[in-house]
């Protein structure tokens, strides 16, 4: 039996899927992705201040910020000042002073003042480097400098970033390196090759791992199936699907043990063992404990993490962080789960939550610890109350820690509109917020209330209560779901429509899936595909989408051909 109290109280659409974006792998010099996800996680990014409408604004680099607009692409700089024309097709940030363009399938380069610098005459360019970028003509890569001038011919398969001086080059299938002249210092003989750093490339030759120095000696000989390149003295290796590192004489300083490893950064490197990361440092001692879901590099001597699914911050020595009205707070202890704030208190754990032996708490966005973890279980606050559970029994606490309404229930819910979902005996009904039983508790399920209705069940099919306990639309019903802007999703026999608050059907029950009222319109499924209708059942924006999320500030993200894009209420794409 699902229990929907469990789920803030608030009875939620099954239905809705959510959009993940692949990770990128290159395997030949472990640039393995960041254990990190990418919408807690991103690299911090600064745009311009400006109330213009624009489809898309980029993160500012160099003082300017890619625009797009009806399609085109231009920039502006951080005052939202518009510094050059947008007429492009494409294009990409600034770097040392210049940025890629593109028109009518052919690239080149701009400067601030968005004159052309380099004519637009290039398949593909990439940014610069070192004073000169790669270009490619007729499927051909070579360099230019800033001038325009092509500096090493377009002759190669592919070619790679300066670094260091040097440059990785393809020809033939085989690698090797140029200099800044165009010449080829270390012949190109390799099957497949890594850029410089720190001095030492890695390479591969016949089925074999080195690294090689700048004259191209030989330096150290690997028995590794992978390896990366340097960073802070040591690099990555993997054999036998285990990660480690290794110092510049090719001597294991850490044990090849992890399932995977990220580059030193700030002296320690993220790991990963049994799906759960840490740090260690550069003896290979565990600093920071691999109890982490997810975790990023540090960066000014803080990290981003994911604790039991919860984003806070770290420092190197493991402390732990909130984000409290945009300031970093650190916390009295560290804890093994960390909520969100809900009316400015915390739940935190220590002991695992589902160890059976953790203990629950409070804390507030000083980071001061409120209420004192003795509680087996506990939800966050909502109008004021919270449910917590000790030896087997839960009743509600006030922000003081008091226990307002005695622990006495199986579950106890949240608090919506003045009353909360509990069960006791393997029923549920509702009480207000002195404990007086509002609605009976004779149902073998309950939702919350919205709207000033709640779902019910009994025999199991749904229906709807009012604050009195009076049901208002007879249960009969397959699935719970929450009002929404007058209207409610029901399901029967797989089926999916929407009535009203009377019961009236004011959409028909036809659709294999849908979603709440949002601005007007809902996410309705048919044959696979998704689109939207307005309250009398239009289908005002045709179901041809594979998934489609709810309308927020005029925009809906939708995904059709493998793609996610944005449309407005008329369908239009806008991104």
């Amino acid at each position: 039996m699902k229990n929907h109290l469990v789920k803030n109280s608030t009875v939620k659409s099954p239905l809705r899927k959510f959009k993940a974006k692949p990770s990128l792998l290159a395997l030949s010099v472990l640039l393995a992705t960041s254990l990190s996800s990418n919408l807690a996680f991103a690299d911090e990014c600064v745009k311009p201040q400006t109330n213009k409408h624009y489809d898309k604004i980029f993160c500012l680099k160099e003082g300017l910020a890619e625009i797009k607009l009806n399609g085109k692409h231009g920039f502006i700089d951080k005052t939202g000042k518009e510094v050059t024309p947008f007429k492009y097709d494409d294009a990409d940030g600034f770097s040392e002073g210049l940025a890629s363009v593109e028109l009518n399938d052919k690239h080149g380069f701009i400067d601030k003042t968005g004159k052309e610098i380099i004519p637009l005459k290039y398949d593909r360019v990439y940014s610069f480097s070192e004073g000169f970028a790669r270009v490619k003509l007729s499927d051909k890569y070579g360099f230019i400098d800033k001038t325009g001038k092509e500096v090493i011919p377009i002759k190669y398969d592919f070619a790679y970033g300066f670094s260091e001086g040097l440059a990785r080059v393809k020809l033939s299938d085989k690698y090797g390196f140029i200099d800044k002249t165009g010449k080829e210092v270390i012949p190109l003989k390799y099957d497949d090759a890594g850029s410089f750093s720190e001095g030492l490339a890695h390479v591969k030759l016949n089925y074999r791992h080195h690294y090689i120095d700048k004259t191209g000696k030989e330096v150290i000989w690997l028995k590794y199936s992978d390896a990366d390149s340097f960073s802070e003295g040591l690099a990555r290796v993997k054999l036998n699907g285990k990660h480690g590192f290794i110092d510049k004489t090719g001597k294991e300083v850490t044990p090849l043990k992890y399932d995977y490893v990220a580059r030193f950064s700030e002296g320690l490197a993220k790991v990963k063992l049994n799906d759960k990361v840490g740090f260690i440092d550069k003896t290979g001692k565990e600093i920071i404990p691999l109890k982490y879901d997810r975790i990023s590099t540090f960066n000014k001597g803080l990290a981003k993490v994911a604790l039991n699914g919860k984003p806070i911050t770290i420092d190197k020595q493991g402390n732990q962080f909130i984000n409290s009205n945009n300031k970093l707070v650190k916390l009295d202890k560290i804890y093994d789960y960390i909520d969100s704030f809900s009316e400015g208190l915390s739940v935190v754990n220590v002991g695992g939550v589902f160890s059976g032996k953790g203990k629950f708490g409070y804390v507030d966005k000083t980071g001061k610890e409120i209420i004192p973890l003795k509680y087996d279980s506990a939800n966050g606050f909502s109008e004021g109350l919270a449910g917590v559970k000790l030896n087997g029994k839960w009743g509600y606490i006030d922000k003081t820690g008091k226990e307002v309404i005695p622990l006495k229930y199986d579950y106890a819910g949240y608090f919506r509109e003045g009353l909360a979902g509990v069960k006791l005996n393997g029923k549920y009904g509702f009480i207000d917020k002195t404990g007086k039983e509002i609605i009976s508790l004779k149902y073998d399920d309950a939702g919350g209330f919205s709207e000033g209705l709640s779902g019910v069940k009994l025999n199991d099919k749904w229906g709807y209560v009012d604050k009195t306990g009076k049901e208002v639309i007879p249960l009969k019903y397959d699935s719970p779901y929450s009002f929404s802007e007058g209207l409610v999703i029901v399901e029967l026999n797989d089926k999916y429509g929407f009535i009203d608050k009377t019961g009236k059907e004011i959409i028909p029950l036809k659709y294999d899936g849908a979603d709440s009222f949002s601005e007007g319109l809902a996410g309705v499924k048919l044959n696979g595909k998704w689109g939207f209708v307005d309250k009398t059942g239009k289908e005002v924006i045709p179901l041809k989408y594979d998934f489609a999320s709810s309308f927020s500030e005029g925009l809906a993200e939708v995904k059709l051909n493998s793609k996610w894009i944005k449309i407005d209420k008329q369908g239009k794409r806008v991104e």
